[in-house]
């Protein structure tokens, strides 16, 4: 194929009905029918990146290899096409409008009057053709973040109209996703939402190849036929997309929607190869048969939105179907965690987690919880913040630094064990400042680590400003208390284990950022199969 084609894939109705997993199961069916297949995600708020956003306005940030702090999307295409993204896919109106507005500075537009068009819609384009001239794809799915008629997506719906007179219609195609509520009181399906949703997407000069319809209740042909002649598409275009029990259900359902042959047909292509999803049918026949059953503690301050920490739930489903195991999650927040109501939150868990975060709201609720889960032998796996804490336990109660803590919480503490990074000290700007992307770790022999791991040195994805404070190597770590893992180049503490315990694990880096279905990180594989042990 020595032509790019392109998908684009809009929403209307409401938010948060899963354009990202609509995108991502079709990329897989693609991809399992050998497409070569990327997606893109672009988003319409003005934040150059979700990098400052506070979890509860959008979820957990994803970082990428090369430093990209992105749409938690990006993780849903990571783990569905088994295959690592970077910058380039993920764009917002923030980083556009910085662009365009440099080049303005530097006198690129000399003469002429900066506009939303072209100037704007152009830089989108080039954007969103950046993936497709590369070479390396057949296929390049685009996500239009948030809904159709917001003000802030015009010019994201424009230029997807440009493009597509750009490129013709055989080249490219727009997939409409959305909503068809049911009404308890009579008992129906309403389709009036979704034909003014194709009717906005209209008035823009965009009309819906394809609609998905996210519904609660099995459509009827009536219905579909009716849902295709409002909203100008062929019957079969009309895709039901019913709610399951997880998303990793849904490449399978959209498969028997035909989703994937509908594309192909429209865009004039010819799959490679039989539809093959061998892989990940073994990957949901193990997670929906466990032969055990455990519960972990999510211990965080974010756990009201569970987008917060999206990763670390995949990444748990991930090793509890590689161990054949029902994982059960039992959310607990930091905030209310304390010395009096441990004992009785903690000891249905059979393993905790301590989840990343920054500031020090929580934080004593986490050195509790970590404190109970040392000497009580439950296993723990520390990620990021949750290492630091584990430092600061260890110091205060066993080693007799009573006034450990770190400088991110306490600026002027006594005991700094955790202080901000060298590089991190003359840095004023917050926005993609931090030490981000994938740095490497040398593993010490005979730890849980280099045992899960299996190989000598490795490369995880970062998200910090602090880290430990390699002053008190010698006064913190003993025979039982060790560093497990450095930075070859730095010296950077990345990884701490307690001996005297089953499994005791803290990392400065983001392994639930690698988790794949069919491909789990090791240290979250390693970690679910103690706490099955330990449970036993």
């Amino acid at each position: 194929m020595s032509k790019t084609k392109y998908i684009f894939v809009t929403g209307g109705v409401t938010s948060s009905l899963g354009k990202g997993i609509i995108a991502a199961s079709l990329a897989k069916l693609l991809q399992a029918q050998n497409i070569k297949v990327t997606i893109q995600k672009f988003d319409p708020y003005i934040n150059v990146d979700p990098g400052t956003l506070n979890p509860y306005e959008h979820g957990e940030c994803f970082v990428t290899n090369d430093g990209a702090e992105t749409d938690l999307d990006l993780g849903h295409y990571e783990r569905f096409l088994n295959v690592n993204t970077s910058q380039a896919n993920n764009v917002t109106t923030g980083r556009v409008y910085q662009s365009v507005i440099e080049k303005e500075r530097k006198g690129e537009f000399l003469g002429k009057t900066v506009q939303v068009i072209p100037h704007i819609t152009n830089e989108i384009k080039e954007r969103m053709r950046l993936l497709g001239e590369s070479g390396d794809y057949d296929i390049v799915i685009t996500e239009i973040g948030g809904t159709v008629g917001d003000i802030e997506s015009l010019p994201y719906i424009e230029s997807v109209r440009q493009m597509i007179w750009d490129l013709g219609r055989e080249n490219a195609l727009v997939i409409h996703l959305t909503l068809i509520p049911f009404l308890a009181a009579t008992g129906e399906l309403k389709t009036k939402p979704t034909q003014h949703s194709v009717k906005t997407l209209m008035e823009s000069g965009i009309s819906a190849d394809i609609i998905v319809c996210r519904t609660e209740h099995e459509l009827t042909e009536d219905l579909r036929e009716k849902l295709a002649l409002f909203c100008n598409v062929k019957r079969e275009a009309v895709i039901q997309s019913i709610d399951v029990d997880t998303i990793y259900d849904v490449p399978l359902k959209m498969s028997e929607e035909g989703l994937n042959r509908v594309v192909l047909e429209k865009l004039n292509l010819k799959p490679k190869q039989a539809l093959n999803l061998d892989n990940w049918n073994v990957f949901l026949t193990r997670f929906k048969n466990p032969k055990y059953k455990i519960k972990i503690g999510l211990v965080g301050k974010y756990v009201e939105l569970q987008d917060s920490y999206k990763s670390i739930l995949e990444s748990l489903i991930h090793a509890g179907a590689e161990n054949e195991t029902e994982v059960q999650v039992i959310s607990l927040h930091s905030e209310h965690l304390n010395k009096e109501n441990v004992q009785e939150s903690l000891k249905f868990i059979d393993g905790l987690i301590v989840a990343p975060g920054f500031g020090e709201r929580g934080i004593e609720g986490k050195i509790t919880a970590i404190k109970y889960a040392r000497e009580n032998k439950i296993p723990f796996f520390g990620i990021c913040l949750g290492m630091q804490m584990a430092v600061i336990e260890y110091a205060r109660n066993q080693v007799g630094l009573f006034d450990a803590n770190s400088t991110e919480m306490s600026p002027n503490c006594k005991i700094p064990v955790i202080d901000l990074m060298e590089s991190q000290k003359k840095i004023i700007k917050k926005g993609g400042t931090m030490r981000l992307g994938a740095w490497d770790c040398d593993l010490i022999e005979n730890t849980h680590a280099a045992d899960a791991y299996s190989i000598k040195s490795i490369s995880e994805r970062h998200r910090h400003r602090y880290e430990f404070n390699n002053d008190y190597l010698d006064k913190i770590f003993d025979e039982n208390f060790i560093v497990a893992g450095t930075n070859p180049d730095t010296g950077l503490v990345e990884i701490i284990e307690y001996k005297n315990h089953p499994w005791f694990v803290g990392v400065q880096f983001h392994p639930e950022l690698k988790s794949r279905p069919f491909n789990p990180h090791p240290l979250f594989a390693s970690f679910i199969k103690a706490s099955i042990n330990v449970k036993s």
